[in-house]
């Protein structure tokens, strides 16, 4: 399955910082100055880091709808059933 990148087209920075056993991944869009932060395990190949942090920066833009609401509210209307 070949997914859209919701980003091509546009100019994002990344930033790796080691922390310990973590990396925390900054992705900032060029043109909106908007900036996502995620933190992963140092062992988690730098692509896919990049990859998570670019969908989370496009879910920001709104360049992704995000998931519709798939949960069950309860009755009386207080809380959701996971």
């Amino acid at each position: 399955m070949v997914q859209h990148d919701p980003l091509s087209g546009r100019e994002v920075i990344f930033e790796f910082v080691s922390l310990g056993d973590s990396v925390r991944v900054a992705a900032v869009d060029v043109a909106t100055g908007e900036e996502v932060v995620i933190t992963g395990p140092k062992s988690t190949p730098q692509r896919d880091l990049e990859r998570i942090a670019g969908r989370k920066l496009a879910r920001k833009l709104g360049l992704i709808d995000p998931k519709p609401d798939t949960k069950t509210p309860r009755r009386g209307g207080r809380g959701v059933i996971v």
